[in-house]
């Protein structure tokens, strides 16, 4: 993989001017100042990389509110298609990131059929734009999450300690994957599948920079906060009407908090998604990006052994970028 760019055309342009903002006059860095300043750019990034999905949830509100029943779920799929559209067109997002963003769709929809039929939730009646009784907005929830990992993972610009191997998480994210379907029918492996993924990720923080901090956070802790996030947009969307679980077809109430374990095990599958696209970066890249620059200022730079030893040396870093 090459080295990752940090921000599309559009995000360059308002990081550059929110750190003329942030630095103006050059004041003296005090510790109160800086905390507050990386707090609020921590914030505005995460809602920044949130916008797919805060967007999608305010539309299901104004939908419920405004659209008769039977025409809702096509309405809601049309809104998420045109989301989808701007965030590519207005430079929200990457042509790559969307592939991303369809893989989550493709795998959230397969599974929204199969627990549809098996009666696990129930969306509204009414709307051709449907796949097997299930209308084609669900995807897009999961879209949003595939939206909010792919970008967090670069406004943030994550590198990882002690990142587990690709293979073993395929293996256990398979498994997360399959007992979604599978305990319906044999033993419910969740307990075990969400020991096994404590294990694999017990050891791995993550490095995240912020504004001019970079903040290290053990990968579970973060993964757990997302399920919790998650699962609070879902009680919004099932208020809305977007879809019902069993406990909420007489009236609506709220999710049952046992929800976050499985949104926390969908994180596992979420990592190993993004982290297949854009492969996990050690958090010491940037360290050896940075000795090779410096010693690519000392080489010789005139001469036939200065310029061999040139294109050593940038041959080099290529393949460590491509490594990372």
């Amino acid at each position: 993989m090459t080295v990752r760019s940090l921000s599309t055309a559009v995000e360059a342009r308002i990081d550059r001017a929110a750190r003329r903002v942030l630095d103006a006059g050059h004041q003296p860095h005090r510790p109160v100042r800086v905390f507050v300043t990386e707090f609020l750019v921590f914030g505005a990034k995460q809602a920044w990389a949130c916008t797919f999905g805060a967007l999608l949830l305010g539309a299901m509100a104004v939908v419920h509110l405004t659209v008769p029943e039977g025409s809702r779920n096509d309405v809601l799929t049309i809104v998420a298609v045109l989301l989808q559209v701007g965030m590519l067109v207005f430079g929200l997002e990457t042509v790559r990131e969307l592939r991303v963003v369809l893989l989550f769709h493709v795998v959230g929809t397969v599974m929204e059929v199969f627990k549809t039929h098996m009666g696990s939730w129930t969306y509204d009646d009414g709307g051709v734009l449907a796949v097997a009784g299930v209308p084609l907005f669900s995807g897009f929830m999961y879209g949003a999450v595939g939206s909010y990992m792919v970008r967090v993972y670069r406004l943030f610009d994550l590198r990882f300690d002690r990142y587990p191997r690709q293979r073993r998480l395929a293996l256990v994210s398979a498994g997360v994957y399959l007992n979604f379907f599978g305990h319906h029918f044999t033993w419910d492996a969740r307990w075990v599948l969400l020991a096994l993924v404590v294990i694999l990720f017990a050891r791995t923080t993550m490095h995240v920079r912020i504004h001019r901090a970079t903040v290290r956070m053990p990968v579970l802790l973060a993964m757990g906060l997302v399920a919790v996030f998650i699962w609070l947009a879902e009680n919004v969307a099932t208020w809305a009407g977007a879809w019902s679980y069993p406990a909420q077809l007489a009236v609506w109430q709220p999710v049952a908090p046992t929800k976050i374990v499985a949104w926390f095990l969908l994180m596992t599958i979420s990592v190993a998604l993004v982290t297949w696209v854009y492969p996990a970066v050690p958090a010491d890249f940037r360290r050896v990006r940075g000795v090779r620059a410096a010693l690519a200022h000392t080489l010789p730079s005139s001469g036939p052994s200065g310029s061999a030893s040139a294109r050593r040396e940038s041959s080099a870093f290529r393949h460590d970028a491509h490594l990372g």
